[in-house]
């Protein structure tokens, strides 16, 4: 049985790549945070009692779960209710996700990196992220689990509700729309 101490050091550690994945998905940075929140609060009060090794399965599946239901949420509101923020403008609020800061390098680092770097390496980033955001939700889900999440394809596909052969067929053609949609941007990993 998990410690709470235990399920908290858990919660801290996925938090980030949670919130990353959720955002991928919905593409709202609010509604991330209410899905990771969501999630959490969902395994804590269900699971915290489950073994420490168990933990992480539960929480992809939750997390994939909250993340439908907003969906279909959304689904459901689009279709009956009409926001007024739909009409208002867009305004830079300063609240945008920063690519730099997941991505930032390590503190100890001694290497300074030019502006030019930086931009490239900024520019390289929004475009992978960008691509990765194109792929359709199965397979960006796939994606995530296995190269963001490290799970392996047992795990991805239990927390998918799919076949290991779906898990691979997936991620296959993930690696592969990735590959083709960054080459054709002259970018080479």
């Amino acid at each position: 049985m998990a410690t709470e101490q235990e399920l908290s050091q858990f919660l801290k550690d996925v938090e980030k790549r949670a919130f990353k994945r959720a955002l991928y998905h919905v593409r709202d940075e609010e509604a991330a945070l209410d899905i990771v929140q969501d999630s959490m609060l969902k395994l804590s009060h269900h699971y915290g009692d489950k073994p420490r090794a168990e933990l992480p399965m539960l929480f992809q599946r939750i997390l994939s779960n909250c993340t439908l239901d907003w969906f279909r949420r959304q689904k459901t509101r689009n279709a009956v209710f009409t926001r007024m923020s739909d009409f208002e403008p867009e305004g830079d609020d300063g609240m945008d996700f920063d690519l730099l800061e997941s991505y930032a390098g390590d503190a100890n680092e001694e290497t300074v990196q030019s502006a030019e770097e930086q931009t490239q390496r900024a520019q390289t980033l929004q475009s992978i992220e960008k691509e990765v955001q194109e792929l359709p939700p199965r397979q960006r889900e796939a994606f995530l689990m296995r190269y963001w999440e490290e799970m392996d394809v047992a795990e991805t596909a239990a927390a998918m509700g799919c076949s290991e052969g779906s898990v691979k067929t997936h991620c296959f053609r993930a690696i592969q729309t990735l590959s083709k949609a960054l080459k054709a941007k002259g970018i080479q990993l």
